[in-house]
Order: C-alpha cells, then structure tokens, then sequence
C-alpha cells in the first residue's frame, strides 16, 4: 500500500494492486448497509457491456439521504483507493451516479428508481452469437438510383 496525498491534504490510501471488483462491490455493499440504503441490488453486466463488471442500484429516502450516502461513499471509495472517481448529480439529489470504474453505483429517490427502472433494462439477458442473424441481406439499392419521393 502507498499513501497519497491528495490536495485537500487528506491522506488517502493507494493500493499497489489492481482493485478488485468483487472487494469492491463488497465496500459497496458495506458502506450502503451502514447508511441505510433501501433495496441494494446488483447487477452482473460484465457480459452485457465493456464499461463496467457490476451496477448497483439502491434507494434513500429523501434527496438529503441520497447525498448523504453519495458523500459517505465517495469518501470511502477514495480511501479504499479508488483513483478515478467521477460523480454525476450531486446538484439536485434525485438521482446521483458514481462511477468507480469496474462498478457503478446509481442511488436514486423512490420516485426516480421507479421512473428509470433501470433494473429491468439491464436485467434483460445478453445476445449471443446464436441470437444474431445467420445472414446479412445486401441492398438492392445502387447510389445512382433515386429514393422514391
């Protein structure tokens, strides 16, 4: 481990080693639990997409709940050694993304969650390669035929 110094003067620790996103969903976990996150779900999307392992989804109660826990965990995150860390809503608090690389975490009000639904999106099994068409149909169309008005 190497500590760092960041410029508010606040030592935060850096691990020598790749974060991990299991250890990290764990932090998560824990972090949310002891702020009395409502519905944690996670979400394995590491088969559906190239920009995260996991999502997290919860909920807070009010917006000044869901800052709060955005605060808490951004603060633990950075203490765990989460280098780059970027954070999307902190303005109103109805919806706040925190994106720690290899896991992002969405907190939302009730009414928010519910509206987004993100759950269901990406819930939706991944396409294989099974799945996609055996063929591609070619365009009969040639460049130098006109669109039918």
């Amino acid at each position: 481990m190497m500590l760092r110094f960041n410029p508010k003067g606040v030592t935060t620790i850096q691990p020598s080693f790749p974060v991990d996103s299991a250890d990290l969903c764990s932090l998560i976990r824990t972090a949310l639990d002891d702020d009395k996150a409502e519905d944690i779900t996670f979400i394995d999307i590491s088969q559906k997409c190239s920009f995260a392992d996991y999502m997290v989804v919860a909920s807070g109660r009010s917006q000044r709940h869901v800052g709060s826990m955005a605060n808490k965990l951004q603060d633990k995150l950075r203490t765990f050694g989460v280098g780059t860390l970027s954070v999307e809503g902190m303005e109103n608090c109805e919806w706040v993304l925190l994106d720690a690389g290899d896991v992002v975490v969405h907190l939302f009000k009730p009414e928010a969650r519910e509206f987004y639904n993100l759950e269901r999106m990406w819930s939706i099994p991944a396409a294989t390669e099974d799945a996609a068409p055996k063929t591609v149909r070619k365009s009969t169309r040639t460049s130098k035929q006109k669109l039918p008005a």
